[in-house]
């Protein structure tokens, strides 16, 4: 009876140290991210899902948005090289780190370009279109770092 159990032991061990990690880790360091956007004040009443492909650039020097800056408040957390808010073709907010993961130079962040946040390093350029950030042109095999969204209307909040 005690062999029985011991080989049951074994087999269970075996099998679980045959797992794999699947746990995603960007290359892209860990900073914390906590920003808040109201759709309805001011400068962003136009940052509404219906307007597929805006989006807000948080960074040291603040929120950006249509050519107006707001300063950061103390409980404004922005990433690693700053952070893209976007609307993406499916109508939904999504947010990533403007940090290449190829380069990751946060000094040289990522710009917007129509879809695409564009590495002004290596050149990558990475498809915000539908929400996922993926490398669609040069060589990274990663994806932009990705945060969370949460919409309870007009309060937008994103997060790590």
């Amino acid at each position: 009876m005690m062999h029985k159990s011991f080989i049951f032991l074994i087999l269970g061990a075996l099998i679980l140290s045959a797992c794999e990690d699947t746990t995603y880790k960007s290359a892209v360091p860990t900073r914390p991210v906590q920003l808040v956007i109201n759709t309805s004040a001011g400068m962003y009443v136009h940052f509404v899902r219906e307007n597929i492909g805006a989006y807000v650039i948080v960074d040291h020097n603040g929120y950006h948005f249509n050519g107006q800056t707001l300063p950061l408040t103390e409980t404004d957390y922005y990433g690693f090289a700053g952070v893209v808010v976007y609307v993406n073709n499916d109508r939904n907010y999504c947010a990533f780190d403007l940090c290449c993961p190829h380069c990751i130079n946060p000094a040289n962040p990522c710009t917007i370009d129509g879809y695409f946040a564009v590495c002004p390093i290596c050149g990558e350029h990475y498809d915000l279109s539908f929400g996922y950030a993926t490398p669609s042109k040069g060589f990274s095999k990663e994806a932009l770092r990705k945060y969370t969204t949460s919409y309870a209307p007009p309060r937008l909040t994103i997060h790590d």
